[in-house]
């Protein structure tokens, strides 16, 4: 034991907090007989202080002219009975749950494990200390000059999901020193991309200190995506463009604060749902070896074994108090210390688990729903996990949005001509009704998306029947093979250019209708760009070229082509309603009408039929019920979106009740939009596989005589 002086503390907050004059040190642990602090010098030279006093399972010592920079980790001392769910071993050094920012990585050893390898009921003595992470003390001053979150409501919002390192590793404008950190998202040149797209929210893939698995490590690959959590309050190290101690913390905050003078919000990915520590064969890092039971969920008659919804190896204990007020605690942190504006909460449906089934109304949403800080941020659901009963689109709480998984699959199908209904089309262009509405949700619980991070990018939709994963050294077999993707007559790279046009209509094809559908439209990073991964579905390990953004070929009429997207859908109210539409008439004619080619309204054999590839629709812009900010009657122009998903061109009708006159602002047949709207009467033409969008302008006063 040390001599390095220490007084009793308090028994909260937990994790190592610094006063000014020293810093304090609380730790939770049911199980532990003893716990050591445990404080490393410039040389590494280990001091291990025992903390004495505990409060509530609080283990907790104060140490005087101790502060910022210092690094630290804990020894556990208590039972080690796996084969009753507990695993504490003090020959472990276990990092700091709470901690702010950590140090180093995983350099993996048998030492980092509990037993010897070569007998799993063994326990294994050896220090770990040389080969795992430390803890490192942080000072919590940041100078946020006035920092103002954009606030950006969910119908009017447009999300950007992206990887730190994978968006700006590449990119020539940003100096080399700074590519791929958290200073390379912020600086000018990505804020101006982003920025001229349109985007209001940058959704990062997780940042939370995460593991690279031995095995990935082992084949020469890495956790690139980084769902693999460690530490739930400290930023990913690896994302810092300074390896200092103090700076990895400040550099995110930065980060933060230049997004938000742009105007756009920050949304994290988080995963709550597991950890790094893998099942009973997994590394004692930290949860494993202070206690177990309390943070995992093991499996009731046999707690040497963890329950398993996550495919991770373990799930986190939510039941657990403690595990509960982590959770939140790291929420709480995220929000007022580093000022992010919302969470995507991977798995979502595993947090719901009270037991076995799913329960939206499990403790931790009743939790988010009564704090007041978390439930005033934007909150995303992820809302499927691998257990029983863990699909659950539509199922969550009436704060939550949730990621959309039948809307990717109802557009992919219907723009790949797979049999499908157009009933199932509608409900998803029109914000999924059938989902959100009977909990008295909004249509923008909806987070619509065609493409994400797991799965192919929007070019690799167009380009690949099949997944070409053999890269990740599973000889093809991981990720997913119903890709619900199209070829468009060659597989991957060719020069053919009828291929090439149909390809690039297609691309064009999904994003009109992602961002033309009521609900929030996520990109995915480099969609707009013509991001390639050669094919490659599940880039999870991919940390090269190959999952980077390519921004050396950037395909400048599709990016051009999104801008405009985006543009027209921000100065659009239409195509972002903040209510449903009634199918009734509203200040006249109807809100919204259905038709056929022939001008007819459609049939229910029309909506149940399994071959149409064609729908008409009419947005009326004098029918938005509501006000604006300032109470006024919301009043748009009004529109008709053709769909044409069959392989021939196909003529309309546009009924007369519908007004006019119409002028083409979009035919996706095109490279681009009109640069001004092109008067139309007559039939209208769609060509094979295009959608076509015609505006007529609204009057100038609305339906009370209000200017508009």
């Amino acid at each position: 034991m040390s001599d390095i002086p220490h007084w009793p503390g308090r028994a909260f907050p937990l994790g190592a907090t610094f006063d000014g004059e020293g810093t304090n040190f609380a730790l939770f642990s049911e199980v532990a007989s003893l716990v050591e602090l445990c404080l490393f010098d410039e040389r590494g030279q280990e001091h291990r202080l025992a903390l004495d006093e505990v409060d509530a399972f609080s283990w907790h010592g104060y140490v005087p002219h101790v502060g910022p920079g210092q690094r630290y980790g804990y020894r556990v001392h208590g039972p080690n009975e796996p084969e009753q769910g507990v695993r504490c071993n003090p020959s472990k050094l276990l990092l700091d749950p709470y901690a702010r920012a950590i140090e180093g990585e995983v350099r993996w050893n048998a030492a980092c494990y509990g037993y010897e390898l070569s007998d799993p009921s063994s326990v294994n003595e050896a220090d770990s200390a040389p080969h795992v992470f430390r803890s490192v003390v942080q000072h919590p001053h940041f100078d946020w000059g006035g920092d103002r979150r954009p606030d950006t409501p969910l119908h009017e919002t447009v999300i950007y999901e992206a990887h730190v390192k994978g968006l700006t590793k590449c990119h020539p404008d940003v100096p080399e020193d700074v590519r791929g950190t958290y200073a390379g998202i912020g600086h000018p040149a990505v804020i101006e991309h982003l920025r001229s797209l349109g985007v209001t929210a940058i959704e990062l893939m997780p940042v939370h200190q995460f593991v690279h698995d031995q095995r990935l490590v082992e084949m020469g690959l890495r956790n690139y995506w980084g769902y693999n959590t460690i530490g739930f309050f400290a930023p990913h190290n690896e994302y810092a463009a300074t390896r200092d101690r103090l700076d990895q913390v400040n550099e995110f905050k930065w980060m933060v604060r230049t997004l938000h003078e742009a105007g756009i919000e920050v949304i994290l990915d988080v995963v709550y749902n597991h950890t790094a520590e893998g099942n009973q064969l997994g590394p004692t890092l930290c949860f494993k070896g202070i206690d177990n039971r309390a943070y995992y969920r093991v499996v009731a008659d046999a707690p040497q074994y963890y329950y398993d919804t996550t495919g991770t190896g373990n799930s986190l204990n939510v039941r657990h108090p403690h595990t509960l007020q982590l959770i939140m605690d790291s929420l709480r942190y995220w929000i007022t210390e580093m000022h992010v504006d919302g969470f995507r909460f991977d798995l979502a449906a595993t947090l719901a688990r009270e037991f076995h089934e799913v329960d939206r109304l499990s403790t931790f949403f009743d939790l988010i729903q009564q704090d007041p800080v978390v439930n005033r941020v934007k909150l995303i659901a992820e809302p499927w996990d691998i257990g029983e009963g863990g699909y659950q689109v539509g199922n969550f709480p009436a704060l939550w949005s949730e990621w959309n998984g039948r809307y990717r699959d109802t557009v992919r199908d219907f723009w790949r001509g797979e049999p499908s209904t157009v009933g199932e089309l509608a409900s998803r262009l029109t914000g999924s009704s059938d989902l959100y509405q009977n909990d008295t949700r909004r249509p923008f619980a909806s987070i619509n998306f065609v493409t994400a991070h797991d799965g192919f990018t929007l070019r690799d939709l167009v380009s690949y029947n099949d997944k070409h994963n053999e890269a990740n050294g599973e000889n093809n077999a991981d990720g997913e093979s119903h890709n619900r993707s199209w070829n468009s007559g060659a597989e991957g790279d060719t020069e053919d250019p009828v291929i090439l046009k149909r390809r690039a209509q297609q691309q064009r094809n999904l994003l009109a209708t992602l961002f033309l559908s009521q609900g929030v439209p996520m990109l995915l990073m480099g969609d707009e760009l013509g991001r390639t991964q050669r094919g490659n579905n599940n880039g999870y390990c991919q940390d090269n070229e190959l999952s980077w953004v390519d921004w050396s070929t950037i395909d400048g009429p599709l990016l051009d082509y999104t801008r405009w997207l985006i543009s027209f859908r921000r100065h659009h109210t239409a195509f972002r309603r903040r209510r449903w539409f009634q199918g009734r008439a509203i200040r006249g004619v109807p809100d919204i009408v259905w038709f056929k080619p022939d001008g007819k309204a459609m049939t229910d054999q029309d909506w149940g039929s399994r071959h149409a590839r064609w729908l008409g629709v009419f947005v009326n812009g004098a029918a938005i019920p509501g006000h604006d900010e300032r109470g006024q009657p919301v009043v748009d122009d009004s529109f008709l979106l053709l769909f044409n998903g069959l392989w021939r061109t196909v003529y309309w009708h546009v009924p007369g009740e519908f007004g006019g006159p119409w002028s083409l602002v979009l035919d996706t047949d095109r490279l681009q939009p009109e640069s001004e709207p092109q008067p139309l009467s007559g039939r209208i033409m769609t060509r094979a596989r295009s959608f076509v969008v015609m505006q007529a302008h609204a009057p100038a006063t609305g339906p009370a005589g209000a200017e508009r």
